[in-house]
């Protein structure tokens, strides 16, 4: 089936599925950089939690922004829910994460310097609109002092779905949902051995990154015991759709291998004439063989295949392109430095092979107890004879070359390198954001977290 077809059509086997996400190769003069954030909006004067509704609410904000800058209204029950670029089918859109987060998709860019610029723009706005209404915006990865009972839920009907769900899968389903930040980078392959090569790279240094972004040590105003909280969540939120994939490092590894495993991954929720149809628990395979309940006998479009895959949570998530999920959120400059570490590991070949080099023999107990250790410990965390620190620093020398042979400079000649300074730092030092946020909460703030809303504000 060809491309076109796939996008009309009904899906009727797995090997429309399979199709689907090879779709994604793309020669690499074609890669591209997609960079995802979200941060938590307040009010300045009383650093509470933005509600959707009111003069000075998420709705208000959003409003705002589309007349400003000529934004079109993304709308959901005559209820504007985001934003989108005017003539942009990809990237360039605001949306609402459950809690009121605020995230920005960006469009796919061909440099770091394109993408930065887009986060730059982006900030500006939303800080200038801010302003008229007393909002601010935090980058941190998890919510420092709100509790779940006082976070505002957005009006998005996949989220009510989500919610009721997420308890009879874990105990931190919600706290993910409605008080956690992220960034990412989505990122292309040239064709299937490419995807599994940087899939296998990318799920073994994620602990990694997880550790120079950890920026979440705080819950409910006191310092919570990890030095990112955000990630020690994704361990206890619902086994089926998150975690390490050791399948991924199997022979065998393909397209189809994920699709079965997106088959074998539960289902939240249909959409079906504007309306999300509660379909938590119920098995996608069914709904490919046409025996989903409620839905007898119909077979799924290509928008129920898309839908299911954004529904699955591993720490690198492949649609047309893999997803690195692995990284607090956090200040304005380290926005930019996640994709550059990315970009310079997956898109250089000597690189990629370097990096490769650094992880193939490790096991897939040591993979794994690096995801259960590093939330606590970060850079801290030991691994073998050494530690996630110094194995940051080999990351980070293999990525800097890759982005040097990128050689892919801005206006005045600094190449996509100069993104990489803050992390040169955190690695030589040994000190996260979130070993930061703790000592100035044990001295200067006098264990207060007030201050981190002044300090870590865009």
């Amino acid at each position: 089936m060809s491309s076109q077809e796939l996008d009309t059509a009904r899906l009727e086997t797995k090997d429309d599925l399979v199709a689907y996400l090879a779709q994604g190769v793309k020669p690499a003069q074609d890669w591209r950089i997609g960079t995802e954030h979200e941060k938590f909006g307040f009010h300045l004067n009383d650093l509470t939690p933005l509600s959707y509704d009111g003069s000075n609410g998420i709705r208000a904000l959003l409003e705002n922004l589309q007349k400003r800058y000529g934004w079109d209204p993304i709308l959901e029950n005559g209820q504007i829910i985001g934003l989108r670029q005017p003539g942009r089918k990809l990237g360039g859109s605001i949306t609402l994460e459950p809690g009121g987060q605020i995230e920005l998709s960006g469009a796919p860019l061909k440099t770091i310097h394109e993408t930065c610029q887009e986060v730059h723009e982006h900030l500006s706005q939303v800080r200038s609109v801010g302003k008229d209404h007393g909002i601010g915006m935090l980058g941190l990865g998890f919510s420092p002092q709100w509790t779940y009972a006082q976070t505002p839920h957005m009006p998005k009907d996949r989220y009510d779905i989500m919610k009721n769900y997420m308890p009879q899968k874990g105990n931190l389903g919600l706290d993910m949902m409605f008080r956690s930040c992220t960034v990412q980078v989505n990122l292309d392959f040239s064709d299937e051995a490419d995807m599994i090569k940087k899939y296998r790279v990318a799920l073994a240094l994620q602990p990694i990154v997880t550790a120079l972004f950890a920026n979440s040590p705080f819950k409910e105003g006191k310092p919570s015991g990890f030095l990112s909280y955000r990630s020690a969540i994704w361990l206890d939120t619902d086994p089926d759709r998150t975690g390490m994939l050791d399948f991924v490092f199997e022979d065998g590894m393909s397209f189809e291998r994920y699709v079965d495993y997106a088959l074998d991954v539960p289902m939240y929720f249909v959409v079906r004439n504007g309306q999300y149809l509660d379909m938590s628990g119920k098995s996608f395979r069914n709904f490919l063989d046409g025996k989903l309940e409620v839905l007898e006998g119909q077979k799924p479009a290509l928008d129920d295949w898309e839908g299911h895959l954004t529904t699955l949570f591993p720490e690198v998530r492949l649609k047309r392109f893999l997803e690195m999920r692995g990284a607090d959120g956090g200040p304005w400059s380290r926005l930019c430095a996640l994709p550059a570490f990315w970009v310079g590991l997956l898109y250089d070949q000597s690189a990629l092979d370097a990096a490769w080099d650094l992880v193939k023999d490790w096991s897939v107990e040591e993979r794994n107890l690096l995801r259960q250790e590093v939330p606590r410990t970060a850079l801290h965390t030991q691994f073998r004879n050494t530690n996630v620190q110094k194995i940051a620093l080999e990351a980070l020398a293999i990525s800097k070359q890759g982005l040097k042979s990128r050689n892919l400079s801005d206006a005045v000649g600094n190449d996509e390198t100069m993104f990489l300074s803050e992390l040169d730092l955190m690695t030589q030092t040994g000190k996260t954001s979130a070993d930061i946020l703790l000592e100035k909460y044990h001295s200067e703030w006098n264990e207060s977290v007030a201050s981190v809303f002044q300090e870590y504000a865009y």
